[in-house]
């Protein structure tokens, strides 16, 4: 194995690649290779000063450790997204193509058998691969997420260098198999996590569940957690509501208590009725409501 060596890791890998058919996957292949030529040489760096490795739906580059970070960040930052969204609004969504990326630095050594090996280049994929950044792609309304790595952002983002604004990277740590790492996540965190928190427990499984299949027109809106489901209504005397009274179901919704809308309910009970049910003061509007009750 050879000694050791300093490079910039560039990693970028598409968005449910899978999900898409041969003919698909062999077109997003040519465009991940295009937008990453393009990128490199847009931040001046050619193929003398780089190595590349094909990960199928990704790809792995290599580069030299002199060759200026702080370019190729804001290449990443600026120039990615706005290519990307270039390419895909004139692209059906199953060509559409949306990118992870991750930025780190570190030791790499090549083996026997012409592989790269080091625990940098490892920590860069487990970044890669993390849940985290899958939810922040997913829940964007552009094409691109990018994290670089906690040695990348003390040694060149927190400087706030022109074009590369560390106000924009949140603090992130994701649990993997080789124990918690540190990294930065640029732009909005994923729904449940604030800059104070920004952890995420991972289950170490690359499934890629609960991406969105397509591009940029085939996104929900971020998921929301779910009302908690009251066993009933709460005890007399808690304070916190009237003591229990009548059911009524209007349009299939249910009321309980014996205070609504600020009028008292009481001595209900059996029976069916229909018609206007007045609710609060029958003067106001939106006090009435079709219904029954039982």
């Amino acid at each position: 194995m050879t000694d050791p060596v300093s490079r910039t890791i560039l990693l970028l890998d598409i968005e449910r690649f899978s999900d898409r058919d041969d003919v698909e996957q062999a077109y997003l292949r040519r465009m991940l290779y295009d937008i990453t030529d393009r990128t490199l040489e847009r931040a001046g760096i050619d193929e003398t000063r780089r190595l590349r490795a094909d990960r199928g739906d990704a790809v792995l580059e290599l580069i030299d450790a002199n060759a200026s970070v702080t370019t190729l960040l804001r290449v990443l930052l600026k120039e990615v997204p706005a290519e990307l969204h270039a390419v895909n609004r004139m692209a059906s969504r199953s060509a559409q193509i949306r990118l992870r990326g991750v930025v780190a630095t570190g030791y790499v050594a090549v083996d026997e058998l012409d592989g790269w090996v080091g625990s940098d280049l490892n920590h860069a994929f487990r970044l890669l691969d993390a849940g985290l950044l899958r939810d922040a792609l997913r829940e964007r309304s552009d094409d691109f997420a990018l994290c670089v790595s906690d040695a990348l952002y003390a040694g060149v983002v927190r400087h706030d260098h022109p074009g590369i604004p560390a106000a924009e990277f949140s603090p992130v740590t994701v649990d993997s198999k080789n124990g918690p790492l540190k990294a930065w996540l640029h732009g909005p965190l994923p729904a449940g996590l604030d800059r104070q928190e920004g952890h995420r427990q991972e289950d170490h499984r690359d499934t890629g569940e609960g991406e969105v299949p397509g591009g940029s027109g085939d996104r929900p809106a971020p998921g929301r957690p779910a009302a908690p489901v009251e066993d009933g209504p709460a005890p007399a005397g808690s304070g916190s509501a009237p003591a229990p009274g009548p059911v009524i179901n209007v349009h299939g919704g249910s009321f309980s208590g014996g205070l609504i809308g600020g009028s008292q309910f009481g001595g209900i009970s059996g029976g069916h009725f229909t018609g206007d049910v007045v609710f609060g003061d029958p003067g106001k509007d939106g006090g009435r409501a079709r219904g029954e009750g039982a």
